[in-house]
This record gives C-alpha cells, structure tokens and sequence, in this order.
C-alpha cells in the first residue's frame, strides 16, 4: 500500500488523472472501474483534459440506485455522462453501468460479473472512501468475498447522500454495487480522500488491523494500492514508511 500525500484537492485530482492516463496510453483497451460522488468529480475534469483516448477502453461503474432511471438527475449514469461520458470519445457500447430499474436484480449481478471476466478483468479501479469505510457501496460488515449485488444503504450513507436528493427521504433505499471480492481481484486499486472530514476514517484504513467492520481496510491485502490524499485528510496518518509528499 502506498500514500501520497498532496498539496490540495485540485493536485490530487491531477495526480489521479495521471495516473489513470498513462494506464491507458500503456494499454488502449485497458478495462477501468470508477466511482461516483463528490471526491472523483475533480479526477474526471482532470483526466478529460489530459486528452487521452478512450476508444478502446472498457468502464464498469461501481454502484448505481435501485428504483432511478437512467434519465434521473441523481442516477449514476446520469453523473457520469455529464462528468466524463459525454465528454470523450468512450464507444456507448462500452459503457456499464448497473441497471437500477432491472426486473430482476439478481440476474443483472450475475451478468455484470459476467461482463467484468469477458472484458478480461478490471486493470484499475478508482475508489472514494465513505466516512465509515464503505468502499463502493460495501457497507461496514461485508464479506471480503462478496461479489455484485444488492445491498440496503445505510441511514448514515443516505443521510451523506441527501445533499444531492433535497432531502434524505428521496434518497433511494437500495442499490446494486460492485462487491469487494470483485474489486480486490483489479490489477490495480487507487484510492481517493479529501477534506478534513476523511481523516479519521483514513487514518483507520490504513492504520488499524484489516477487518470487515471498517471495508477499506480490505485494500491492506491488495499488492497494488495507491491511495491519494490531500493534506487535509491526511492528517491523522502515522508517519510511516510507505508514506510519500507531494
């Protein structure tokens, strides 16, 4: 596991764009996974600026809402048009997303791991970190092995997503997200914390004993972990060895 530690949001955006970029410019079809929410916004300005093709390339989301369709304002596909799809030369056939409003969710999970093991396995997948460790929407006590699923949101992750709904009522309930087995098994894991506000939660990813009450901590086990900070939410890091400064 490897930190780096930033000037500020806009430096590790860049820096994660970086390294994003030069992933693909290395491997043109390169099979990506990519977060939602606040954190990734300045990642993706900055990767559509480095001008890099995505033409070959594959992307699988983490997450998206059961019961939104994909026109929704607050839908994951409809975040993602607008902060990269619709804004590079990614083919639409190469877009995956979970369907929210499937009949029958069971069998879209089945299909979307079955689209990640055609695609040849995720080479890099960008992660956000929850102020309780939830990594996708991996809440607190999932299995390590879990795969893509349906899960019920927490109060306190629906209370964090309300800003973008009005109200914590119009939150959806449920999603289907990307399991941690899944996302363990990517080549290559970058991981994404800003603000004061993810100190703690960062210091326990990468500090405390790996368990299941904390998901990120999941990523110890991981031979290929970059996590980005900014100084912010650093701060509560131990100086360690696989500390770095930016």
């Amino acid at each position: 596991m490897k930190i780096e530690v930033m000037a500020d949001y806009a430096a590790l955006s860049e820096r994660a764009a970086a390294i994003v970029a030069e992933s693909i410019r290395r491997r043109p079809d390169a099979v990506l996974g990519l977060p939602t929410g606040s954190t990734p916004e300045g990642f993706y300005s900055a990767l559509v600026r480095t001008g890099v093709s995505f033409r070959k390339v594959q992307t699988f989301n983490l997450d998206e809402y059961i019961g939104l369709r994909k026109e929704h304002s607050q839908s994951y596909y409809s975040y993602m048009r607008t902060h990269l799809f619709d804004r590079v030369d990614l083919p639409p056939q190469s877009i995956h997303i979970p369907d929210g409003m499937t009949p029958d969710v069971a069998a879209e999970c089945r299909a979307y791991e079955a689209g990640i093991r055609q695609a040849g396995g995720l080479d890099v997948v960008v992660l956000g970190l929850g102020l309780n460790g939830h990594i996708g929407f991996n809440e607190p006590g999932t299995p390590w092995t879990s795969r893509t699923r349906r899960v019920a949101l927490t109060d306190a992750t629906r209370q964090a997503n309300a800003r973008f709904f009005g109200s914590i009522g119009a939150v959806p309930r449920e999603a289907i997200t990307m399991g941690i087995g899944t996302i363990l098994e990517a080549r290559r894991v970058i991981l994404l914390a800003s603000g004061e506000s993810k100190a703690d939660i960062v210091r326990r990813t990468v500090a405390e004993a790996p368990s299941e009450a904390v998901p990120a901590t999941a990523l110890q086990r991981h031979e290929n972990v970059t996590i980005l900070l900014d100084r912010a939410a650093a701060a509560e890091v131990p100086q360690v060895a696989f500390r770095s400064e930016r």
